[in-house]
Order: structure tokens, then sequence, then C-alpha cells
């Protein structure tokens, strides 16, 4: 079994030497530019198009995190890029969901609690109650009822919010109310007052987060995205900010990363931003997923994370 692993961080020599104790049977090898030797599997981040190229052979391709938009936007830019017969497969939670429910539940219960403009008016040396909101009124919409995204709904509808749960197919999830099509949309938007992005990256959801979803929001809403930032318009939101229709925002993705210093996000009050944290890919977890489905694989069982090319999750 010949495996060929490609990410481009600083701990490739970690996740090589783990992937080989995981697979102690297999040959794990690093691939480099020009590297066109035999693989039966594919273990990557971002990888370039060079690396899938005459590969008959791979059978299946293990993307290191949930979301494969990056190895999507490879075969829509370069048809026939992936191998036709390979599986390509996405991380099924390995430790992020956690990640993603305590990083989402602290910034709602910031903004439920007005945390953030508590800390605004200590920098102005200023002692003043803001009248709290009411549980009730705190309408939360979580767009994206994957692994991720029913993890948060759950959670959030446990502190008593109203919780809403937006998705492509219908979902039953206890204590969030779902909706789910194009047809439903703007209802589960209606009077949202947090909006959390946890939707794919598609081309039916790029750009999601404009100026018309916005409008749909309780006025003074707060939007979080912890998806991809190609959903979101980055211009429409600081139009939409002027204008007091969303209050403020948590952003964790941006369409480049690191974001560029003169972005107007940077400068915006209100606008919090993370450097892409709120769920990591952990190693440990990864791995003994992957080899879990690695060795189903070669014993002919069937294996879930399977993506739909098409739909492109």
């Amino acid at each position: 079994m010949k495996i060929i692993f490609y990410e481009h961080h600083a701990e490739t020599l970690l996740w090589l030497n783990d992937l080989a104790r995981a697979l102690p049977e297999a040959d794990v090898r690093q691939w480099q530019p020009g590297d066109t030797a035999p693989a039966d599997y594919a273990v990557v981040w971002r990888a370039p198009a060079e690396l899938f190229a005459n590969r008959p052979d791979l059978k299946a391709v293990f993307n290191l995190g949930a979301g494969v938009d990056a190895i999507l936007d490879v075969e829509r830019k370069q048809p026939g890029t992936l191998p036709p017969n390979a599986l390509l497969v996405r991380l099924e939670d390995s430790g992020m969901a956690h990640q993603m429910v305590e990083y989402a539940t602290h910034t709602v219960l910031r903004y439920l609690r007005r945390l953030d403009e508590y800390d605004a008016l200590q920098r102005e040396h200023r002692w003043q109650k803001l009248p709290p909101y009411a549980l009730k009124d705190f309408t939360v919409g979580v767009m994206g009822m994957g692994v991720l995204g029913a993890r948060v709904a759950q959670t959030l509808a446990g502190f008593g919010m109203p919780v809403r749960g937006f998705s492509r197919t219908k979902r039953d999830i206890d204590g969030v109310q779902t909706f789910a099509g194009a047809g439903q949309f703007e209802t589960f938007l209606d009077g949202t007052r947090v909006l959390i992005n946890l939707l794919p990256h598609t081309p039916d959801t790029e750009g999601i987060l404009n100026q018309r979803t916005f409008e749909r929001l309780a006025p003074g809403a707060y939007l979080v995205n912890l998806a991809r930032g190609g959903h979101l318009v980055d211009d429409d939101l600081l139009h939409a900010m002027q204008t007091g229709q969303i209050a403020a925002a948590t952003l964790d993705v941006f369409h480049t990363e690191p974001l560029p210093d003169n972005h107007p996000f940077w400068r915006t009050p209100r606008i919090t931003i993370t450097p892409h944290i709120s769920a990591e890919t952990l190693r440990e977890e990864s791995i003994e997923q992957i080899a879990h489905k690695i060795m189903a694989l070669t014993r002919g069982e069937p294996i879930s994370g399977i993506v739909d090319v098409k739909r492109g999750y």
C-alpha cells in the first residue's frame, strides 16, 4: 500500500511519522513536484493539480478538513484533475465539532450579554449599564446542518434561546426549528438576531452573506462567519454595519488569508477577527480516522464521509 501526503504547513514530518505509525504496512511519502510514482491513496490539504495527474490507480483522496472546496475548485478550473475512480473523502469531526461549539457558544453569549459593548465602554472609562436582551427574542440562526452545524445548534438551544437551522435538505434536530431549500431561506432569516454560517462552500453558496441576506435579519443583528471567506460579500457587510443593520460581526475566515494589512475589516469597530482558528484539524484524531477508513477500503468495506463531487459536500 502506497500513500502520498501533501500539506503546506510546518508539521509535515509529524504527520508523516504518525501516518507511518498508524499504518505500519504502508509506504508513506511526502509528495514533491515531479513525483509520478504509483500511489493507492492521497492524504492532502490544498494540493496542486499536478499531484493528481496521471494517477488512474488512485483509490481515494483524503482531505485534511471538513471542507473540500479547495480540491473542488481545482477540479472546476481544470476538469478531469481528480482521478475519475478515486473517492473524495472529507474528515468527519475528528475533534473539530467540540472546538466549533466552544467558539460559537462563546461568541453568541458574548453578544447576548453585550460584553463586546462593555469592552468598548471600558476603553472609554465609562460606567454604564446597558439594557439586557430578552432571551426569548434572541433568535440564533445556524446555516449548515452538517456535523458541525448540528452540534452548534443543539448546544445553543440548551441555553434557552430560540435556535433555527438551515440546510439544503430537511433535517430533524431536537430543540431546533429547521428550514430547508431555497424556498425556506428567507423565512429562516426573518427576525434572526445572530446568524452563524457553517455552510459548505460551493458555487451555490458563494456570496450568500450579502446585502439581501442581511436585510432579512432583525435590525442590529450579529454575523458570525466560521465557514469560508467566499461566503461573504465584504463590501455588503461594511455597508450593513454603517447603516446599523448589522451591529457587529465575528469573522474567522476571509477571501485572502492572512487578511491583508490594508483590509478595512482591521479598522472597522465591532468587527472581531480571528485567524481561521475556530476549529483546527487535530492530527492524532484525524490520522486515527483516516487510517481506519483506509483499512476498511482495503477490506472492501464501505466508509462514511464520501463527498458528492457534483454537490460539493
